[in-house]
């Protein structure tokens, strides 16, 4: 039985999904946060998926630093340690944990790091909260939100434009809000950070390689993920759309012209 505890991630852990994660950086997806880090911090990455953001951080922090990346799931933590092993990092922790009640100390942490998390959650003011208790006075909580309302591509596809509306309610379903970015600076002040900085920086998916890679796990997230099984479920969309919108993808990735893009908005909040 499914615990009621635990957010439904709206992506879930799919191979398509870990695949397309794993590809992000420090340097692509928390460039705001790199020079903030110094040698000898200890960070917190919540969300930390398959850990490719995580074990940078923790190249950032080095030796005398100390990196904890936590999941509130198993699937992923089992690929970020395998990866944290390929890079001989034995000293960053991947653990089970809940924003909404973490297993640590107050002012544990010099940095509390999540990447594309409050978007998911259906109480983000009460995470906030949790992860402020747990960075140490001056320190920093740093949070990274896309804003899926500000997606562009081309060409314009019908179909993609039906992804992107059957995505928001399949978001909005798991009581997430997938326009989150908007919303960061607001959520923060409510968990009582008023000392926060907002920047914005986008993901843009146009040469042939970022096409295939990006065109290709949508096009298999589009039916076999977590986000398809919940469309299907609900009558948010037939087998038959998703299958039109997985084709969609393919014919994207194929064309030598093709863009996509989506902006993130980032807020460091001093603690």
């Amino acid at each position: 039985m499914e615990d009621s505890r635990v957010p439904r991630y709206t992506h879930g852990h799919h191979a398509s999904v870990l695949r397309s994660h794993a590809r992000r950086t420090a340097e692509n997806s928390a460039a705001y946060l790199l020079p903030e880090l110094e040698a000898g911090m200890r960070v917190l990455d919540v969300g930390c998926g398959p850990g490719s953001i995580t074990l940078d951080l923790a190249d950032r922090v080095g030796g005398t630093g100390q990196v904890t990346g936590i999941e509130v799931v198993d699937e992923p933590l089992g690929v970020a340690r395998a990866a944290a092993a390929d890079r001989g990092d034995a000293r960053t922790r991947f653990l089970l944990g809940d924003v909404y009640a973490l297993d640590f100390a107050d002012g544990e942490f010099d940095v509390v790091h999540a990447h594309q998390v409050l978007q998911h959650l259906a109480d983000p003011v009460a995470a906030l909260r949790e992860m402020r208790r747990v960075t140490k006075p001056g320190g920093l909580i740093a949070v990274r939100d896309v804003d899926y309302g500000t997606c562009v591509w081309a060409p314009q596809l019908p179909a993609l434009d039906h992804w992107l509306a059957i995505y928001d309610r399949v978001a909005r379903s798991n009581d997430g809000e997938p326009n989150a970015g908007r919303f960061l600076r607001r959520w923060a002040r409510a968990a009582g950070l008023d000392e926060t900085r907002l920047t914005a920086s986008a993901w843009i998916f146009a040469t042939p390689d970022e096409r295939e890679w990006w065109g290709s796990t949508w096009a298999e997230r589009a039916t076999r993920s977590r986000f398809a099984e919940d469309a299907r479920a609900r009558g948010i969309a037939s087998a038959g759309d998703l299958q039109q919108i997985a084709d969609a993808w393919s014919a994207w990735a194929e064309d030598g012209d093709a863009e996509f893009v989506m902006t993130h908005v980032e807020l460091l909040a001093r603690v």
